[in-house]
């Protein structure tokens, strides 16, 4: 089936047929903390609500491997090599609208950090990551380059332990996977919203073990002993729409 077909699940509408790029995720992990808000306020544009479950908040880490970057019209081949990619997100809503917002994204992938970090307005960082499969397990080691003092690491392995199911509208791994936008900024000036499109995320359980993680370090949030919810999933294709401006911020949250 067409993924343009296959929009039962979606909260709202297609914003038209002309989309202009499609990537395709593979072998992600899901890791999330609940946050207090106040913790995460002044690291969001004032003009975006944090969303919450429940009464909390949400910081996710999020490990994959895009396996492709396809321009709209060609179909087979892709802009850049496979490569890893970790990002730190939380979850808003604007105007309505539930969606991501991006903390940090590591990738080493040149081409991504240089034109997606200009284009989407997205607070890409150049980084050096393996993820690795043996048997069933995933092993990934990242470190950011440029934090000498205080590196930016992550280094931990993980498998999935579940049958593949697809989560229920209403439950908390439905609320922390199906987002279809994303928003950014430029320093919490202009907001802008990317809109995304793919079928429902097969999840599994996951079981982790995480050695090493400071990718909150510059955000000051300690969650170490707060073990994160986790989830793989064997990934899916997504379609992406040019991003467009959406709204203003004065400043960031207060």
């Amino acid at each position: 089936m067409n993924i343009m077909n296959d929009i039962v699940h979606r909260s709202w509408p297609l914003p038209s047929k002309y989309w202009i790029m499609r990537q395709t995720w593979r072998n992600l992990l899901f890791l999330h903390w609940p946050i207090p808000l106040d913790k995460l306020r002044p690291h969001i544009p004032s003009s975006l609500q944090i969303d919450t479950f429940n009464g909390s908040a949400w910081l996710g880490v999020i490990l994959f491997v895009l396996e492709g970057i396809y321009p709209r019209g060609i179909s087979s081949v892709s802009l850049t090599p496979k490569f890893p990619e970790i990002n730190v997100r939380t979850y808003v809503t604007c105007d309505g609208k539930p969606g991501i917002y991006f903390l940090s994204i590591d990738v080493k992938n040149w081409a991504s950090l240089k034109i997606a970090k200009r284009w989407y307005r997205l607070p890409y960082h150049s980084a050096e990551i393996s993820i690795q499969k043996e048997g069933q397990t995933f092993h990934c080691d990242s470190i950011r380059k440029g934090n000498t003092v205080t590196p930016i690491t992550f280094k931990g392995k993980y498998f999935p332990v579940s049958e593949v199911y697809f989560p229920k509208e209403g439950t908390l791994d439905h609320w922390l996977t199906e987002r279809y936008c994303l928003y950014s900024s430029n320093n919490g000036i202009n907001i802008y919203c990317g809109e995304i499109h793919h079928r429902p995320w097969p999840l599994q359980k996951a079981e982790i073990e995480i050695v090493r993680n400071t990718l909150f370090t510059p955000f000051h949030f300690d969650l170490s002993e707060v073990n994160p919810i986790a989830h793989f999933s064997t990934g899916v294709d997504s379609l992406m729409w040019n991003i467009k401006k959406s709204g203003f911020s004065n400043s960031m949250g207060t």
